[in-house]
């Protein structure tokens, strides 16, 4: 089968499109012939190893966990283990493949049986491919780090990527009043994806505008932590759920102390993949309350321009793979 695979940590040169051999379900998994993938920071983070800490998960001196890149897949189910018990062959599927090591960017992906979901027949597999890290990465910075409630001022800062486009629907979802940070291209999206209001960062700074907040979602916004606890209400909470190496660290380090010493929450959000809340996504999708935002289609063999794509940091929603 063809995969894209890389050796070497490095720029999106070091990934190679080749022939690999495909894979064989062990007794727990199912392999899916994949039909569509999508690209998240997730994937140029591994690529070049930034931070320094994914070579203590990956391989400390050259890739050895992970060789095929590509953490969302959907397809149809080929083969199953002899213990899968949830689903069949012509089954088509999707899921999050983060924790069994990536590899969606190929023709085929052997994953655990819990990593997947049924797709909803009314949407496609490039829409659902765009769903799982992404999708779930919002939930859970809303949801259970960020305790959203009902009437609450939330404000997304990079609202217009993969995981800023789901938070804003999302936060509509949970009934928040939804501020959306992004550049003046991608206002209109935010306004049409349910953002109450639109603040555009190459106009206005969210930090000097005298508004307080109840929960802020840090996507990418690379501002400090003492900025975003200026525009917090006494009780808010800031979620880090993306963002530059120094805003991690601070994130990591400092957070929990800040956390301690008053009532305002600093958290880095983390996202474990699990079908409870795909399947609830996927719901959501199903019935309309939330859609995929689809920037950029790319070929396999298209994948290192992809990744560059998304590492520049200027995708209106999701860059989808499309597997044939």
């Amino acid at each position: 089968m063809k995969a894209i695979v890389y050796e070497k940590y490095g720029s999106s040169d070091v990934l190679q499109y080749k022939e690999v051999q495909k894979p064989v379900p062990k007794e727990n998994e199912i392999l899916v012939k994949v039909k569509a993938a999508s690209v998240n920071a997730a994937d140029w983070r591994m690529m070049k190893a930034d931070p320094f800490l994914v070579r203590f998960y990956a391989g400390l001196f050259r890739p050895k966990k992970i060789s095929t890149l590509g953490a969302d897949v959907a397809g149809t189910v080929e083969a199953i283990g002899k213990n899968v018990t949830k689903f069949r062959p012509g089954d088509e599927v999707f899921g999050d493949v983060f924790a069994s090591g990536f590899g969606a960017f190929a023709e085929y992906k052997c994953g655990k049986e819990e990593e997947f979901v049924l797709k909803p027949s009314n949407i496609s597999f490039e829409e659902i491919a765009a769903l799982p890290l992404a999708g779930m990465t919002a939930l859970h910075s809303l949801r259970d780090f960020g305790k959203v409630e009902v009437g609450q001022k939330v404000l997304i800062n990079g609202a217009s990527g993969g995981v800023g486009t789901f938070a804003i629907q999302l936060a509509k979802y949970f009934g928040a009043d939804t501020t959306a940070v992004c550049s003046t291209s991608k206002i209109t999206q935010a306004l049409a994806l349910g953002a109450d209001q639109v603040i555009d960062y190459t106009k206005e700074d969210f930090i000097e505008s005298g508004k307080k907040y109840d929960l802020i979602v840090g996507v990418n916004g690379y501002r400090s932590l003492s900025e975003y606890k200026s525009v917090l209400n006494p009780k808010g909470r800031y979620v880090m759920a993306g963002g530059g190496t120094a805003q991690l660290f601070q994130a990591l380090l400092l957070g929990p102390f800040i956390s301690l010493r008053g009532s305002q929450k600093i958290i880095a959000a983390s996202s474990e993949p699990n079908q409870k809340d795909l399947t609830f996504l996927s719901e959501l999708m199903q019935s309309g309350k939330i859609k995929s935002v689809i920037d950029r289609r790319y070929k396999l063999e298209e994948v290192p321009q992809a990744i560059q794509y998304v590492e520049q940091g200027h995708a209106a929603g999701k860059v989808i793979i499309t597997v044939s």
